[in-house]
């Protein structure tokens, strides 16, 4: 008679704990949210700061133990959510779970590695959960949509990309043979970053062709570059027409911690659990 008792208890816990943590519909689940998202802005302001040589010599030593406070924090309330969803795994492979993992691995290899704590700021990430908090399922939508048109348009910019690459390798040749060393372009990869510079018009300057045909070469190559920078927004602007936009709920699943799903949804659609 305990053990059912015990499982019962215990799957109470993890539901309340869940409600807490990864919804909210309730006053202390929204609570949690906005602390957690305050404190991921000031962790993210105290790397900045310590980024600041001045700022750092003075106030070094508090920097550090804020960071370290907020590492530990983060540290804890990713094991309460690995300890609360029915499957951790599927948790830690989805986007906010790598994220989360990401936000605090720094710290801890920035024991053994100098300077890579900084990266902790990719923690900014996880302010996307404030979509959820405010229950802006609107937004929750829109993102959905884009992320599906660019899911539907990967292969053609896939092929786009691989194309684009062809050509400043051939342009980047073209280059070297015409120029030479003596004019800047020292070998092939020096001139397929001119090429790159040049064909996405950034044009940096450190490198430019000195010869007629170089300069003829370099003028197509500009010309080309506006017709190519527009070759991808036109590819996911098409699929976005095709994309209708759904309404979305802001429920996460007990069992993988999934979101986006449909508002009026009874299942996960991902490990069809009840939600």
């Amino acid at each position: 008679m305990n053990a059912p008792s015990t499982e019962i208890r215990q799957h109470h816990w993890r539901a309340v704990l869940h409600e807490i943590i990864f919804e909210a519909d309730t006053s202390a689940g929204k609570l949690f949210d906005i602390l957690l998202i305050i404190s991921i802005l000031l962790s993210v302001i105290t790397v900045m700061l310590d980024s600041v040589d001045s700022i750092k010599t003075a106030y070094g030593p508090i920097l550090y133990t804020a960071e370290w406070f907020f590492t530990l924090i983060f540290t804890i309330e990713y094991g309460l959510r690995i300890l609360c969803v029915g499957r951790p795994v599927k948790y830690m492979k989805s986007f906010f779970g790598i994220v989360d993992l990401l936000s605090i691995l720094p710290t801890y290899i920035g024991l053994f590695i100098p300077g890579s704590h900084y990266m902790i700021v990719i923690r900014i990430l996880r302010v996307l959960r404030i979509f959820r908090v405010l229950k802006i399922a609107q937004y929750l939508g829109e993102s959905a949509m884009l992320l599906q048109a660019l899911k539907e348009s990967r292969r053609k910019i896939t092929i786009f990309l691989f194309t684009v690459m062809i050509l400043v390798i051939i342009v980047g040749s073209l280059m070297y043979i015409i120029e030479g060393q003596r004019n800047g372009f020292t070998s092939i990869p020096r001139s397929i970053y001119w090429a790159i510079v040049t064909l996405t018009t950034v044009g940096y300057g450190d490198i430019s062709p000195k010869t007629n045909a170089g300069q003829a070469l370099a003028a197509l190559v500009m010309i080309l570059g506006y017709g190519i920078i527009a070759v991808p927004t036109g590819i996911v602007t098409v699929e976005m027409s095709r994309v209708r936009p759904k309404k979305v709920s802001t429920q996460s699943c007990p069992e993988c911690a999934a979101e986006g799903h449909d508002h009026d949804a009874v299942f996960c659609k991902y490990c069809g659990t009840k939600l």
